[in-house]
């Protein structure tokens, strides 16, 4: 069996969580940060606190999430690298509702040098256990 060399070791950890950090910015009505966080062709699966999955890609998303102007807090629970793959784990915590908080796993790839988020899974923090915010 490989020995896991390196798996506690994110050397790019900076920049992934600056790109991490346009998501957040985004909802600040900065549509230009989100279309720089995420690919062109990125997804979002979510599933709400119902348990209802909505599935997209995210740039329909932008509109919407540019005009709510929501205090987020985002909160990096994890992140792991390998090379030019990477994920974050990643409380996306509703500042003003904590109960409207999210909890996402991000993918990224490192495209022509600059990380982008190229997938979004999220669940409300309702369905979140350990990782919602407290």
């Amino acid at each position: 069996m490989a020995s896991m060399v390196g798996a506690d070791q994110v050397p790019e950890r900076d920049a992934i969580v600056q790109a991490v950090q346009g998501y957040i910015e985004g909802f600040q009505g900065r549509r230009d940060k989100l279309e720089a966080a995420f690919h062109g062709d990125a997804w979002i699966f979510a599933v709400d606190a119902q348990g209802e999955l909505s599935r997209e890609p995210v740039s329909h998303r932008f509109e919407r999430w540019a005009a709510s102007h929501r205090k987020v807090e985002g909160r990096v629970i994890q992140v792991t690298q390998a090379g030019e793959v990477a994920s974050v784990l990643l409380g996306f915590d509703n500042a003003e509702n904590l109960a409207d908080s999210w909890v996402d796993v991000l993918a990224l790839l490192k495209l022509d040098g600059a990380w982008k988020i190229t997938h979004k899974s999220a669940v409300h923090g309702s369905r979140a256990a350990w990782a919602r915010p407290q």
